[in-house]
């Protein structure tokens, strides 16, 4: 696979697979999908799926790839916007891709993912509040306030996900703000 196709049929085909496996991790455990499982899934040939990847552990290493690529420039905006604008972006994003965010919280998936999530909420919390608060930077607190905050934020999306999306995405993007302006308070308290 040294030269991957990346003309429109290749680029919808491996979103196809991409999702199947995202379905079928809600399902099950990685080490248990076979490459026809998700072939048949994405209504592809087997053979077709190793035209694009040489296994299942190579296609989900790209699906983790993308989301990450994704969700790291959504996070990394996080300083740049107001925190309505970012929770909305975040929001928005989880909602137009429920297939992954569904695997992501799955109880079959290794949870890795969803680790490396927090890991990234959790730095851009720290990075934002030391911008704000450089005296910050040396207190050991802001370690686990940011783990709390992001963590927090990670719990509502994850709620917000597992229950089909019955909240609004207004609701989910409000709380979110809350949480955030709660937070920014407490820590402007303990400087």
């Amino acid at each position: 696979m040294d030269e991957k196709k990346t003309d429109r049929r290749s680029l919808k085909t491996q979103k196809l697979l991409k999702e199947a496996l995202a379905e079928l991790l809600t399902e099950k455990e990685l080490r248990q999908i076979t490459v026809q499982e998700v072939s048949d899934k994405a209504d592809i040939h087997r053979v077709t799926f190793y035209t694009h990847y040489y296994d299942i552990y190579d296609l989900y290493e790209q699906l983790e790839k993308e989301i990450l690529s994704e969700l790291g420039l959504l996070i990394l905006k996080f300083h740049e916007n107001t925190t309505k604008n970012f929770g909305t972006e975040i929001v928005e994003y989880i909602e137009k891709n429920p297939k992954i965010f569904r695997m992501i919280f799955s109880p079959h998936n290794t949870g890795e993912l969803r680790h490396k999530f927090i890991n990234m909420t959790e730095g851009v919390f720290r990075l934002v509040q030391t911008e704000k608060n450089p005296v910050a930077l040396k207190d050991i607190r802001l370690d686990y306030l940011s783990s709390f905050w992001s963590s927090g934020c990670i719990a509502i999306y994850e709620k917000w996900v597992q229950s089909n999306f019955s909240q609004s995405k207004d609701f989910i993007i409000r709380t979110i703000a809350e949480l955030d302006k709660n937070m920014e308070k407490f820590i402007a308290s303990q400087l």
